[in-house]
């Protein structure tokens, strides 16, 4: 069997890498010249555990290769996946030019049968599009070439994308032909030989369990959120809470951490285009409405705990952060709750000096010379008036606070992630600030 994939990006290249590593042989396209030139030479473009070994390991095989020529790529495969950007546009919804772009392409270049599937997150619809710009090409040449269209949304969590992409919970596909579920079948069945199921249904359904699903797991971070901001008002832990509610079964453990909110490239964007979608059809989408609200009030939720002790004039303040990716294990920094918190630092007047272990190219290329970037934790640290734990990489979990304490110029920690021991940097003579528990002063 051999696939092309359309797009390598972090959906792309995961999904090109990994069904590679079962014996497909996969054709990996991209218009970014350069970008293919360093994955052929094994050289990954994005931080992911594990990628960079599939990718080389496969590519030597012979089973992975990569190309900037659709036409080239596309030759005797059985299935193109689109897993191209879907950037959001200025009103919330989704951009599906380069998504139709290629369905286009496909449609100018197949010559056989083959199954068109969208593995970018895409809004509901959005298959039919791809179908109809399929036959408008088909039509234009007079070919009579039978397609199928399906939707395949990815449900991978960056920082574990190829342990879930080899070991799915449940892989979702929407189809409309048994001869396409038939192949779609076939090509995913090394995948759930743990027993997980593949979930076959209509194409529209498809494409909104992928929003549902992102909807859902971003609803229970601002719901916890919130009763945190509560917790703090009514002298309750949030921790206890958390503990409390997430022992029942119904609600689970899973997404009720409280923290500076949800960033990433999917739950901002999906949350968006749901809201937008649910408009177009008449529907207001009030929860999710209220979920978008809370996760931007919680990105500045250090910062206005920093005003409350120090006062909203941060001028002449240092600020040590840690922390700049939205999440560990990655270096990605769209919609990062910490570029939202150097905005308002750097307002206040306050100096940023930032410490990530993976993202700080990124950061850079980002933010340039408006913050300074520190070899280490502890250097990002040093005559700092106050410590902001951002991300809660590993190697910010146990630091000495005893040579922080003697390093900084005020002993002072903004926990946005509720990881440190309130007593113990107490005992260390720290005032110690997190979220949904009451602030322990010295």
């Amino acid at each position: 069997m051999k696939i092309t994939v359309v797009g390598t990006g972090y959906v792309g290249l995961v999904t090109g890498a990994c069904m590679a590593d079962t014996g497909v042989n996969v054709s990996c396209v991209d218009i970014d010249a350069h970008k293919i030139e360093r994955l052929k030479e094994g050289e990954i473009p994005i931080y992911e555990p594990g990628l960079q070994e599939v990718v080389v390991n496969n590519t030597r095989k012979g089973r992975l290769s990569f190309t900037t020529s659709l036409e080239e790529g596309i030759k005797d495969s059985q299935a193109i996946f689109i897993a191209v950007g879907t950037p959001p546009d200025e009103d919330g919804s989704a951009d599906l030019q380069y998504v139709l772009a290629v369905a286009r392409e496909a449609g100018q270049l197949m010559n056989d049968y083959m199954v068109v599937v969208t593995k970018s997150t895409v809004p509901v619809g959005t298959s039919l599009k791809v179908k109809n710009a399929v036959q408008e090409e088909l039509d234009k040449r007079g070919a009579n070439i039978e397609f199928d269209v399906a939707s395949n949304p990815e449900f991978l969590k960056e920082g574990s994308a190829v342990k879930d992409f080899l070991h799915p919970d449940r892989i979702v596909i929407g189809v409309e032909s048994e001869k396409a579920q038939k192949l779609m079948e076939r090509m995913y069945k090394p995948f759930v030989l743990n027993g997980h199921p593949i979930i076959f249904m209509n194409i529209l359904s498809s494409e909104m369990t992928k929003y549902a699903a992102n909807a859902m797991l971003a609803t229970k971070i601002s719901f916890m959120n919130d009763i945190a901001s509560l917790c703090e008002l009514v002298g309750a832990d949030v921790n206890n809470v958390r503990r409390g509610i997430g022992s029942d079964p119904r609600i689970g453990n899973k997404f009720i951490y409280p923290g500076t909110g949800y960033g990433g490239s999917c739950f901002p964007k999906d949350v968006k285009a749901l809201v937008k979608t649910g408009a177009e059809f008449g529907h207001r989408l009030e929860i999710l409405e209220a979920v978008e609200n809370v996760n931007n009030r919680q990105k500045s939720i250090l910062v206005r705990k920093a005003k409350s002790f120090f006062g909203d004039d941060l001028s002449g303040k240092k600020i040590a952060l840690w922390g700049l990716a939205f999440k560990p294990q990655t270096d990605d920094m769209r919609e990062a709750p910490a570029l939202v918190i150097i905005d308002e630092l750097k307002a206040a007047g306050a100096d940023v000096v930032a410490y990530d272990p993976v993202a700080m190219d990124e950061a850079k290329r980002i933010l340039g010379d408006k913050i300074v970037f520190a070899e280490n934790e502890y250097a990002a640290a040093e005559g700092a008036d106050a410590l902001f734990l951002v991300t809660e990489w590993a190697d910010f979990r146990t630091p000495d606070f005893e040579r922080l304490g003697k390093m900084m110029n005020q002993k002072i920690v903004f926990d946005g992630r509720n990881i440190y021991d309130s007593e113990d940097l107490n005992e260390l003579g720290f005032a110690y600030f997190s979220i949904g528990r009451k602030p322990e002063l010295v």
